[in-house]
């Protein structure tokens, strides 16, 4: 039976992970399997593995194959480095404890360059965050100033109105005391009108007074 190390896929749409599985090559990629090796989750940064070391270097000595990505994953956890040196202890070019020595070393050193990617990742997002805050910063003093500069108009704005209205509300009381001021003298035409009526009334009086001298 041919075996090959494989990955199935779970989780949801949009957000899978997978499991690592060997399987038979016969079998549909999502169907059974033989046994699961471990969880590969690429939603997180970095990608979230957790492999059963031993077990998956026990199928790759037993001639399992895996795909690609399942090679890729094992390269990484260092499943493959292990099968070559546990091949180097068989023909006896290597002790078990040299072999022991030189994988701890290698996952030493690839767990440092894990931790050092994540701590640049990390830096990576502070700084992202650091300057969306800035931005944002920027923008509510734009905001603010703006709201400032709106309102001292609408206060401007707000006097000259002021201004218009009491100047209007002033203007007919001044048209009313000039008003009142001119009637006295209108009214005082007629009564020297009148005075002088009765010098125009009183000359036939006197053309009569002549006459009857003249009698």
């Amino acid at each position: 039976m041919s075996v090959k190390i494989r990955l199935q896929r779970h989780g949801k749409k949009g957000k899978p992970f997978y499991w690592i599985v060997a399987a038979d090559a016969r079998s549909k990629r999502d169907g059974k399997f033989l046994e699961k090796l471990g969880v590969y989750n690429p939603n997180t940064n970095p990608a979230t593995i957790d492999l059963n070391l031993d077990q998956a270097v026990q199928w790759l000595h037993n001639g399992a194959q895996p795909t690609d990505t399942a090679r890729a994953i094992l390269s990484y956890k260092g499943a493959l480095m292990k099968h070559h040196l546990d091949g180097g202890v068989r023909k006896g070019a290597l002790t078990q404890e040299q072999a022991d020595a030189k994988l701890a070393k290698w996952l030493e050193e690839k767990a440092g360059k894990v931790t050092a990617k994540k701590e640049g990742l990390s830096k990576a997002q502070e700084a992202a965050k650091a300057k969306a805050l800035k931005a944002e910063k920027e923008a509510n003093d734009k905001r603010a100033a703006a709201a400032v500069e709106a309102a001292k108009v609408e206060e401007e704005v707000a006097e000259e109105v002021a201004v218009e209205e009491t100047v209007a509300e002033e203007t007919p009381e001044v048209v009313a005391e000039v008003a009142v001021e001119e009637t006295p003298a209108a009214e005082e035409a007629p009564e020297v009108v009148a005075e002088e009526a009765p010098a125009v009334e009183e000359a036939p009086a006197a053309e009569e007074t002549s006459e009857e001298k003249e009698a």
